[in-house]
């Protein structure tokens, strides 16, 4: 077997290539990458079913969209892949521009909740408006979604201490929010009433099949049968009926739930070789209380999909929403996150980060640091014990709890 895991337009381009004599096997001298060095790799154990599904997800996530297959009118990057690199976060081109809160209605007169700064011909994008405060938020990566979506809430909700009874400073707490309407209750995490928020910056989002819906609207302008309306730029007078030249929806429910299959069974990456440096660092992450938020593991329960059920799931997240402090709040609640929480952000992946954002590395919700020794220096609120900890280690102590976290 020459590729493991192979993108079906690879796989076509390879079989064909060999049909036609033009190479032989011997002649093969590069080789893929292995499974855990990739963001986008599928996860051991699904079905044949089930990787066929995955692979219809893939191209979905990857197809990039124009005017005449219904991109916007108004967006802010034309596919599912164009924000997420490699599956991975976004880059500082497509942060995405945040207004508005609950309590006001997320300012949608003004163009809330996100503002969408591309248009198609003919449309006009958005702008910020004047005096509005604007949250700037880097895309998350997607991998390992459905390891999240499967671990209980009564295992995340053991690690809340809400009020701090241990007295360690740290007082983690869940995000419930109210799923969409349109979401069925059979989804993950749905139902009715409000359900443990898990996805998003702030936890915002409880239900998988949500996000993907509602990233193809406001990201791309695409609609679909659970929401099919079109953005509108409340600032413009053109109307959307003059520029928008595909019906809604413009893509099937089942192309949402190929998408939502396809983030489900992505496989989050491996981390790196264990060494001494590395053990030590691992060590001094606890000491200095960064594994307070920065949870190992947790444990995923049953689900319908067998590859995530019953799984360690070493994301280095307690997916709680933590008050970290006047220099990193952005002022904008979402559900029950005031405006300086933000949900501890998984650390697994960061091994690789570079590889696929062009060597950057871009850190916290807005992409300001560019090290992880700058993240860290960043933290404050509840996370300024650990951080001041850290700045005491010696500059070897540092570089070992670096190197550990780096190696996630």
């Amino acid at each position: 077997m020459l590729y493991r895991f192979l993108r079906p337009w690879h796989g076509v381009a390879l079989a064909l290539a060999l049909a036609a004599g033009a190479i032989s096997c011997d002649q093969l001298t590069t080789a893929p990458p292995a499974a855990g060095d990739v963001f986008d790799a599928p996860l051991d154990g699904l079905s044949g079913a089930e990787m066929a599904a995955f692979a219809r997800g893939d191209g979905e996530f990857g197809r990039p969209f124009s005017p005449n297959a219904g991109l916007g009118p108004i967006f802010n990057d034309i596919s599912c892949a164009a924000c997420h690199s490699g599956d991975g976060r976004g880059a500082l081109r497509n942060s995405l521009a945040r207004i508005g809160s609950e309590a006001d209605g997320f300012l949608a007169n003004l163009g809330g909740p996100q503002i969408q700064t591309q248009a198609i011909p003919g449309a006009e994008p958005e702008v910020v408006p004047a005096g509005v405060a604007v949250s700037r938020r880097l895309p998350p990566p997607v991998f390992g979604s459905g390891l999240i979506e499967a671990i209980p809430t009564s295992a995340i909700l053991a690690n809340v201490d809400s009020l701090d009874a241990d007295g360690d400073g740290i007082s983690g707490r869940p995000n419930f929010v109210q799923p969409a309407s349109f979401v069925p209750a059979t989804e993950p995490n749905g139902g009715p009433g409000p359900q443990l928020g898990r996805f998003g910056r702030k936890a915002q989002t409880a239900v998988l099949l949500q996000q993907v819906v509602v990233a193809y609207l406001q990201d791309i302008g695409i609609t679909s049968p659970f929401l099919p309306v079109e953005n509108r730029n409340p600032m413009s007078g053109v109307p959307v009926e003059a520029v928008d030249r595909v019906a809604d929806p413009e893509v099937s429910d089942a192309t949402v739930l190929a998408v939502t299959h396809y983030l489900r069974s992505l496989a989050p990456p491996a981390p790196g070789a264990e060494t001494a440096r590395r053990i030590e660092g691992r060590t001094l992450f606890t000491q200095v209380q960064c594994a307070k938020c920065h949870v190992t593991s947790l444990q995923t329960g049953s689900s319908a999909l067998a590859a995530v059920a019953n799984r360690t799931v070493t994301l280095y997240s307690d997916l709680l929403l933590h008050d970290m402090g006047p220099g990193l709040a952005d002022n904008r609640p979402d559900g029950q996150a005031s405006g300086t929480e933000w949900r501890t952000t998984p650390l697994w992946g960061l091994r690789l980060m570079r590889q696929f954002m062009n060597g950057d590395a871009l850190l916290l919700h807005d992409g300001r640091a560019r090290t992880v020794e700058q993240a860290i220096l960043l933290h404050g609120g509840e996370a300024l014990a650990a951080r001041n900890a850290f700045a005491l280690l010696t500059a070897a102590q540092r570089a070992a709890l670096l190197d550990f976290v780096e190696s996630r």
